[in-house]
Formats: structure tokens, C-alpha cells, sequence
């Protein structure tokens, strides 16, 4: 077997995985105008519990019917119909032996399409930077959001832990991921320029993170202490993707120390090339400060892991899982190429564009 380390099962918390290996998120905007996952959806996420994966993270799934939808064709998980859709799917993913983690997302500003109201919210009224996204549907500049009140705050933070339990209660996920990265809500609160808030939510770091612990701590007080609870960080935004934290590799460390605190099971690092420096004044890499500043934690590395010598030289800077983007919508098949020493095809340029939705083309 090639690159054997990957190949070690590992649990998180109380649940095992078969290896090491996890298919990242990916926004596929594939489900029912309403957000109801139907049999593509499906099909599409079996494949890759077919080809070995240890375990798949699933696209953001919005949470409410308020602010939380983020693009049109979204999957949600807030009424009976939906999560019969995500049961179907993680049912038909455990028969293959992998396991299932609900993305849970909020969009705040970045919101492109809401059938629930016609504006957007955010931590402040700051217009986000950059153009819609048009592989999601999207175009021309993002509106103005309205800021939060302290109430609308207390209300996200509710919809995400009962988001959570119903995952895990009622769709049978095997955990929940907090979507903290990447522009959206929980990160706009996070980053200086989106959050010019002056009460408990805004100014200093921890002041800024401190919706995403609160959020962390309601999910673990309604899904239990055994299941898995991970939260995914970046720096990179997808409407500002070279965005870095100002205080560098300190600020790096604080908030890794403070997820895991606030008691998440694993953080999931991204960054457009995992292993390399994180910041132009230091050589370590975000999957290295994680480790560093949450030893007892698990961490997940994403970001240009699209071979296997480059998936395991991240579990030996400090990775305990790799998560698997582009190179699985390729090669849905991956575990089992690289584990066998196959080939691993490129991704065509045609299946992300001109829309982003599952084509009936890939391999399923």
C-alpha cells in the first residue's frame, strides 16, 4: 500500500473513521429550489462512500429561515422535507462505510439568494467587497446587509445548535462542522473591516470571535458530548481571497486556542496551500499554529492536497485528517488510486462552470 499513514483509522471523539482521508466541503448548489436534497444529491455524495473515504463533509446547509441562505439551490435543514433528503443521503453513505458531517453555514453579507426574505444582515452595515459569484448563480456587486441586533444575534445562535440536533437526532449525521470560514457570517464577525460593531461582538479579537464560541458551546449543549463538533477557519475569503490576520502568527494561535477551549472535537484548517508558511514575517504553517496552540484537538488540513505525498506530508506537520477538494470531484475514487499507486485524473474546467451545480456527466 502506498502512503500507509493515510490509510490509519483514527477516531474523533467517540467515533471511529476508516482512514484519514475526508472529502472537503463544496458548494454544489444542486438541491431543489427549496432547499430539498433530492436523488442527484445523493448519488453525488454515495460515490465518494464508495470509493473509500473515510468520512465526507458536506456543502453549507443554511440553518433558518431568515439570513442564513446563502446561494440559490442550496441545501437547508430546517424543515421535515429537507432532512428526509440529507437522511436518504447519509444513510446511503454509511452502507459504504463512510461517515457524514452536516456543514452548518450562515451567509451574512454574502448572501446571493434568500427565498425566505429579500435583504441581507450582517455584523455591521458594510457592503461586502468584490462581485457575486456567477458559478452560484450570482451577479453584480453584494447588497448592503442591515446590522444584527443583539436579539437577531441570540436567534443565529439558537438556529445553528438546533440545526445541530436535528442533524444528528433526526438525519443521523455522525457530527456537525461550523462553518467559521471563508466570508461568511461568523467570519465577517471575526475580521476588523466587516465588524465595526463597539458592543460585546465588536473591536478586540476575542470580542470579535466571540459569536463563533457562543455558537460552539450552544451546538455542544444540544447534540451531547459524544458527537463530533468541528469548526472550519480561514483566513481567505471568497470574495477577498488574500486576506490576512494582522497580528500574524500571535493572532493565528490566540484563536486556535480559544476554538478549543470553547470545546470543539476538531478545527479544519484551509488555506489555499496547506503547507506553506502561513505569513510573510514567519515560517509555520496554519496547520502547524493549530497544532501548536491546540494540542489536544484534532485538526483537519485542506488546501492543494491533491496527490498523496502532498495529503501525508500535512499529517506529518501536524495534521491528524486531510481533506480532499478538487482532486475528489476528479476522483471520487481517490483513497483507492492513491492507495494503489493509480493515476489521478485532473478536474475538466467544464464541471464547476458555467455553474457549480453536479453534472450528469461525473463519475458516479
Amino acid at each position: 500500500m502506498h502512503y500507509a499513514s493515510l490509510y490509519e483509522a483514527k477516531s474523533i471523539n467517540r467515533t471511529l473513521f476508516r482512514n484519514r482521508i475526508m472529502v472537503a466541503p463544496m458548494t454544489r448548489i444542486s438541491a431543489s429550489e427549496t432547499g430539498v436534497p433530492g436523488k442527484k444529491m445523493q448519488d453525488y455524495y454515495s460515490r465518494f462512500a464508495r470509493g473509500g473515504f473515510g468520512a465526507i463533509i458536506t456543502e453549507g446547509i443554511y440553518i433558518d429561515q431568515a439570513w442564513s441562505q446563502t446561494y440559490a439551490f442550496q441545501p437547508g435543514i430546517v424543515n421535515e422535507e429537507q432532512l428526509s433528503g440529507w437522511k436518504n443521503i447519509v444513510e446511503k453513505a454509511h452502507q459504504n462505510g463512510a461517515r457524514v458531517i452536516a456543514q452548518l453555514i450562515h451567509a451574512g453579507a454574502l448572501s446571493q439568494k434568500n427565498i425566505y426574505r429579500p435583504d441581507s444582515a450582517g455584523p455591521s452595515a458594510v457592503k461586502p467587497k468584490g462581485q457575486q459569484l456567477e458559478f452560484y448563480h450570482g451577479s453584480g456587486e453584494y447588497r448592503t446587509p442591515q446590522a444584527l441586533s443583539e436579539e437577531q444575534i441570540h436567534d443565529i445562535i439558537s438556529s445553528f445548535a438546533d440545526s445541530a440536533e436535528r442533524a444528528v437526532s433526526d438525519a443521523k449525521f455522525d457530527g456537525v462542522e461550523i462553518h467559521a470560514a471563508n466570508g461568511y457570517l461568523l467570519d465577517q464577525f471575526l475580521t476588523d473591516y466587516t465588524n465595526q460593531r463597539t458592543d460585546g461582538w465588536g473591536g478586540s479579537l476575542e470580542n470579535r470571535l466571540a459569536i463563533t464560541l457562543e455558537v460552539i458551546r450552544a451546538v455542544r449543549s444540544e447534540i451531547g458530548a459524544e458527537k463530533v463538533l468541528g469548526v472550519r477557519i480561514s483566513q481567505g475569503k471568497v470574495n477577498d481571497f488574500h486576506h490576512k490576520w494582522k497580528e500574524g502568527e500571535a493572532e493565528a494561535r490566540t484563536i486556535f486556542g480559544l476554538l478549543a477551549d470553547a470545546g470543539v472535537d476538531y478545527i479544519h484548517v484551509t488555506e489555499y496551500k496547506a503547507w506553506l508558511p502561513a505569513f510573510e514575517n514567519g515560517d509555520k504553517s496554519l496547520v502547524e499554529l493549530a497544532r501548536e496552540a491546540a494540542p489536544e484537538t484534532v485538526i483537519i488540513a485542506n488546501g492543494g492536497l491533491d496527490d498523496g505525498e502532498t495529503a501525508e506530508k500535512l499529517l506529518g506537520m501536524g495534521a491528524d485528517f486531510v481533506s480532499i477538494g478538487k482532486a475528489a470531484l476528479a476522483n471520487p475514487d481517490w483513497p483507492r488510486k492513491v492507495s494503489s499507486g493509480l493515476p489521478i485524473h485532473e478536474l475538466p474546467g467544464d464541471i464547476l462552470s458555467p455553474v457549480a451545480d453536479i453534472k450528469e456527466k461525473e463519475r458516479f
